[in-house]
C-alpha cells in the first residue's frame, strides 16, 4: 500500500517556519539552528516567494564569502519552488527528491503551506514501514514453525 505525505504530517509538528525575504541570512539560520531543521519558507504577505536551505547557505553564501549579517534571505533563496501535495506518496516523493537533488519540499494546498518534508522524514518512515514487515514475517514464520 502506498502511503501518501499526509500520513507523515499527522507525525509531525504543525507549524512550517518561515521568514520574509528581508530576514538576514544569519537570522534565518539562527531559526533553523533553534528549530533543528535544514529550511524554512520564505513568505512575502502571506505568499510563498521560495525557500532558504542549507544549501543556499553553503552555496550561495559560505562559498563565495559573503557576509551573513549583511545578506538578505532575498540574495540567496532557491525561487524555483518545488511543491508537493497531501496526496503525494512516499515513494513519489522520494523519486521528485532524488531527481531534482533537493532535501525538503513543501506540502501545499491551495497555495498555503501546510507542512514541509524532508529527505529524513521519509527515510524514517520508509525504515518504519520495513520494520513493521520484518516484524510481520517473523511473526508469522515463528508460529507456523
Amino acid at each position: 500500500m502506498e502511503i501518501e505525505i499526509r500520513k507523515i504530517l499527522g507525525d509531525k509538528p504543525t507549524r512550517v517556519e518561515s521568514v520574509g525575504p528581508d530576514t538576514s541570512v544569519h537570522d534565518a539560520v539562527a531559526l533553523m539552528n533553534e528549530r533543528n531543521i535544514g529550511s524554512v519558507l520564505v513568505l512575502e504577505a502571506e505568499r510563498t516567494v521560495g525557500i532558504f536551505t542549507e544549501r543556499d547557505v553553503l552555496t550561495r553564501v559560505v562559498a563565495p564569502g559573503r557576509d551573513p549579517a549583511a545578506t538578505q534571505v532575498r540574495e540567496v533563496m532557491t525561487t524555483k519552488l518545488l511543491a508537493i501535495a497531501p496526496s503525494t506518496t512516499v515513494h513519489e516523493a522520494m523519486a521528485i527528491m532524488t531527481e531534482r537533488r533537493c532535501r525538503h519540499l513543501p506540502v501545499m494546498v491551495e497555495g498555503r503551506a501546510v507542512g514541509m518534508i524532508s529527505i529524513g522524514d521519509l527515510t524514517r518512515w520508509v525504515v518504519r514501514d520495513q520494520q513493521h514487515t520484518i516484524d510481520d514475517l517473523t511473526d508469522y514464520i515463528h508460529h507456523t514453525s
